[in-house]
C-alpha cells in the first residue's frame, strides 16, 4: 500500500479517531491540514475531494474514501487485519451499535454544541451561548448512558481488546472532560468514567487527544 494521506483538521474528534488508529497500526501517513475554521472544507478543491466537505478523507492508492465509519473499517481490514474489529457476530454489531449512537445523537450536542461552545467559542474570542449548552445537556446525557449500557468498559468498550468503537468514542469524552459539563453528564456513566482514565494515560491518546 501506497503512503496514506489524511485530510482533516489535527483538532477534529473525527481525524483523531481515524489517527489513533493508525498510530496503533504504525502505520506511516501524512496528515495534510484542512481547516474547518477558516473555510478550507469548503474550497473548490477539497470538495472534488469530499462533496460533503467533511472531515476526514483518506487518499490511499489514488483512491478517495470519506465518513470515518468507512475509513476506519477499511484501514482495519486492510492494514490490521481486522484486529480491532470482532469474530463474534454480537460483539461486531454492539461496536457498530456505539459508532453508530456516537456518529447520530453523541457528536451533535457533545462537540457540536458544548464543545464548540465552551472551549472552541472562547478560544477565538468570542461568548458562549448557555442556552445550547444547555439544551445538549440531556441529549449528550441519553447517548452516553446508551453506551454505558452496552460497554464492558474493562479494560476497552467491550472487553479485552481495543476497537474502532474505542477510538470513536475516546477523543470526544477528553474534550467533554475539560467542560463543566462532563460531571452530570457522566454521572450515571462510572464504566465510561472509568475507560476515559484508564485510556487518557495511553502513549497515542496523550499524544493525539491531550
Amino acid at each position: 500500500m501506497s503512503k496514506l494521506v489524511v485530510y482533516g483538521t489535527p483538532a477534529s474528534t473525527y481525524v483523531r479517531t481515524v489517527r489513533l488508529l493508525l498510530e496503533e497500526i504504525a502505520v506511516d501517513y501524512t496528515l495534510q491540514r484542512v481547516d474547518i475554521l477558516n473555510g478550507e472544507n469548503k474550497s473548490a478543491d477539497y470538495l472534488a475531494k469530499n462533496p460533503f466537505g467533511k472531515i476526514p478523507t483518506i487518499e490511499v492508492n489514488g483512491e478517495l474514501l470519506y465518513e470515518t465509519a468507512v475509513i476506519t473499517e477499511y484501514l482495519d481490514a486492510t492494514l490490521a487485519d481486522r484486529k480491532f474489529s470482532f469474530s463474534d457476530p454480537m460483539l461486531q454489531a454492539r461496536m457498530r451499535q456505539i459508532m453508530a449512537i456516537i456518529d447520530s445523537y453523541l457528536f451533535g450536542p457533545a462537540i457540536g454544541s458544548i464543545v464548540v461552545q465552551r472551549l472552541i467559542l472562547p478560544s477565538l474570542g468570542r461568548q458562549t451561548d448557555e442556552a445550547k449548552v444547555k439544551n445538549a445537556i440531556a441529549p449528550a446525557q441519553t447517548a452516553i448512558e446508551a453506551i454505558e449500557s452496552l460497554a464492558a468498559g474493562s479494560p476497552y468498550l467491550l472487553g479485552s481488546e481495543a476497537s474502532i468503537a474505542d477510538f470513536y468514542l475516546i477523543p470526544i469524552l477528553m474534550y467533554l472532560f475539560q467542560t463543566p459539563e462532563f460531571e452530570v453528564i457522566t454521572a450515571q456513566t462510572p464504566k465510561l468514567r472509568r475507560w476515559r482514565d484508564e485510556l487518557s494515560q495511553l502513549p497515542n491518546v496523550k499524544k493525539l487527544c491531550a
